[in-house]
């Protein structure tokens, strides 16, 4: 439970207490059934038999995300936890407000729902799993017009005779929905029948009968099905929509004899075949759990509309989805109506939603949005593409759901960085957690090479322009980045996404003085190891610029030899690759023009050979106003380190601004000794000699 905050608890069920917590990590809003168990034997049995559950895959019934046992010392005995998901809304709602309006449920919303409802426990049926715990407030609304059962239970946790006398006691509501033979813990899927009819009934009927009156009709049906006649009169009397079918289905599904009661095949055949009931998309895939493969090929082979139409159809169905998602990757271009059909989209998303925990759909789903924004960029660049927050929560859900899928990783990082170099996109992101993502991802998988070179590339697009609300994620930013960084220390396309997302933490003021020392190691490392590659030079310099103007500390760890080399003679180095590329030349530029501001380096550099290197940059790229004016900077700072004079040279490098004394004698350690002015004039060009005043 310590990954959980408590923040409510609702009603008691009839096994346990339910709770309603936020995830610490997600900040998912969740619920834990806590099941008090016998023994360490009784919570193993009952976590057993549970766990297939978690392999269902129905859009319509809502899984345990996570199952644990813990011990509770303050009563000395066990709890099976059980996490679901949390919905303010279920069946119980609905019929408790219509109840106190006296108003009758909207059909053709009873019919859509009631459709899901059968289809899901078919489904369940079909695979010989019961819910046994069948009741209104166990049927939740995810949305209006999409509901899932929830909170299915096992025969161990059922037929615990002295917690079930204890719930009956305190709530009859508890064992009221249960079939007359799940009294004497007797279940079976005629039980799950029994308590479907119950469920029917309460919601054809709410209109006219309050709370007491339908408790005490539940239970007078176990004995006589006079009662449910006479309700059923009372319906037609009325004149309840869809009376005719109701009198139909509910007195075959209210047996008192479970042998005599309908499987729920015969409920869907009876409710939506033979009747005047609409059919929603939902219900017209009822008579088909599993649709033959021959079929599904035949109604794939049409144009994207009609597939589109299959898809929908046959939402629920994850076989078909799958089978529909590889068809689309198969068309060209022209057939899928690229660059941006945007229905297709919706489409695809809602079905990644519903069919979150099927890996195989998620991948195809993923290729084909990665081949649609690919197309929609290539064909206009500056097409919008689709970032609102639907789309983003299902996308960082899936990646958290999925992590051991490193190939859907690696997809979901593409759409969401191509999402974020859009408009609203890197606002969007942040917003829906794609830092707190990206990082934990950073974490986790720090020796995975694909995986951190995509989650810093997307920390880069978030980062590069977009004003961040959120800060307490990026603490730990620079940290697991140059922890990446030292893992991969030779690798080129690792060290240029690292000194990328390094840059923008120094240049928005993410790093902290303690750290500056060692992100100038890891930016000089970099461009050692990737000279050939521009990007990563780019932002290296751009990087150690950033430090160099708010620390004079780290300007100074720039400079100073090391093992590898000093900083100044690796800028000679870079400029003899990159002397024709202006941009390259303008950041170094723009770093020795910091470096200079600080009249010690200022003189170092003179000394280095750093006046006849920025003249001549400053002679190659006369038309860049920018590098010529950090070019200029440089020498005036330099000019000005000389125009000094040279009586206090002993004193300049064993001399510093008190509170740095100690922290720049180590640093000068290393240094060569202050050249002499013959050596000067070696140093500066022999045509154009600065003034020494």
């Amino acid at each position: 439970m310590e990954n959980y905050q408590i923040l409510d608890q609702l009603p008691p069920g009839a096994l346990g207490v339910n709770l309603v917590v936020e995830k610490l990590d997600t900040k998912d809003k969740l619920v834990i059934k806590q099941v008090q168990c016998i023994d360490e034997h009784h919570s193993n049995e009952a976590l057993e038999e549970l766990m297939p559950l978690l392999k269902l895959q129905h859009s319509h019934i809502s899984l345990y995300l996570e199952m644990f046992i813990i011990w509770k010392s303050s009563i000395s005995s066990l709890f099976l936890c059980l996490v679901m998901e949390y919905h303010k809304k279920s069946f119980q709602t609905v019929i408790e407000e219509k109840r106190k309006e006296r108003a009758v449920i909207n059909s053709k919303w009873l019919q859509n729902v009631l459709g899901q409802m059968m289809d899901a426990l078919d489904y369940l049926h079909q695979l010989n799993i019961l819910h046994r715990n069948l009741k209104p407030s166990n049927i939740v609304l995810v949305s209006h017009e999409h509901c899932k059962l929830q909170d299915l239970s096992s025969q161990a946790l059922m037929t615990d005779k002295a917690k079930w006398t204890v719930r009956a006691e305190e709530d009859p509501f508890q064992k009221s929905w249960m079939a007359p033979e799940a009294l004497k813990f007797s279940f079976s899927q005629k039980s799950d029948i029994w308590s479907l009819g119950c469920i029917i009934l309460d919601m054809a009927s709410c209109s006219f009968i309050n709370n007491t009156e339908a408790l005490h009709l539940r239970k007078s049906i176990r004995t006589s099905s006079d009662h449910l006649q006479g309700v059923l009169k009372t319906m037609e009397e009325r004149k309840i929509p869809d009376t005719k079918i109701f009198g139909s289905i509910l007195p075959s599904m209210l047996q008192i004899s479970p042998s005599e009661r309908i499987a729920i095949r015969e409920v869907i055949h009876l409710t939506f075949s033979s009747s005047n009931l609409s059919s929603s998309s939902v219900m017209m895939t009822m008579h088909h759990q599993v649709v033959p493969t021959f079929i599904t090929d035949l109604m794939l082979q049409g144009s994207i509309a009609s597939i589109l139409e299959v898809m929908q159809i046959y939402s629920s169905r994850p076989e078909v989805q799958f089978r529909a998602l590889k068809r689309l990757l198969s068309m060209s271009e022209e057939e899928l109506g690229l660059p941006w059909p945007l229905e297709l989209v919706d489409i695809i998303t809602t079905t990644m939603q519903q069919h979150e925990r099927v890996l195989d759909i998620q991948l195809c789903a993923c290729s084909l949005l990665l081949r649609a924004l690919g197309q929609a960029l290539l064909q206009h660049p500056e097409a919008e593409m689709p970032s609102h927050r639907d789309i983003l929560d299902v996308l960082l859900s899936i990646a958290r759901r999925h992590q051991e899928s490193e190939q859907l990783l690696l997809m979901l990082y593409s759409l969401l960085t191509i999402i974020a170099s859009q408009a609203s996109g890197a606002e969007e992101l942040q917003k829906a957690g794609a830092f707190e993502l990206a990082l934990e991802h950073l974490s986790c998988f720090s020796t995975n090479r694909d995986i951190c070179i995509s989650g810093l590339s997307l920390l880069w697009a978030l980062l590069v322009d977009v004003a961040i609300v959120n800060k307490a994620p990026l603490e730990k930013a620079s940290v697991l980045t140059a922890e990446v960084l030292a893992t991969f220390p030779t690798d080129m396309e690792m060290a240029e996404a690292g000194c990328g997302v390094l840059w923008l933490l120094s240049l928005q003021g993410y790093l902290k003085e303690q750290q500056f020392e060692q992100m100038v190691e890891l930016f000089l490392q970099s461009i050692r190891v990737g000279q050939n590659r521009v990007q990563l030079v780019n932002n290296a310099y751009r990087g150690l610029a950033s430090l160099a103007k708010v620390s004079e500390l780290a300007a100074f760890h720039m400079v100073v030899p090391q093992a590898a080399g000093s900083g100044l003679a690796l800028i000679q180095e870079t400029y003899s690759l990159y002397n024709d590329d202006p941009e390259v030349v303008e950041n170094m530029c723009m770093l020795l023009a910091h470096l200079a501001a600080y009249k010690e380096i200022a003189w170092e550099m003179v000394s280095s050979g750093i006046w006849a290197l920025v003249q001549e940059m400053k002679g190659r790229f006369t038309s860049s106003l920018e590098l010529v004016s950090y070019a200029e900077e440089v020498l005036q700072h330099m000019e000005a380190a000389m125009s000094l004079g040279y009586e206090d040279t002993d004193s300049h490098w064993l001399t510093s601004e008190e509170e740095s004394a100690t922290s720049q004698d180590s640093l000068l350690a290393g240094h060569s000794s202050v050249p002499s002015q013959v050596q000067m004039s070696e140093v500066l060009p022999a045509e154009e000699p600065p003034s020494l005043g």
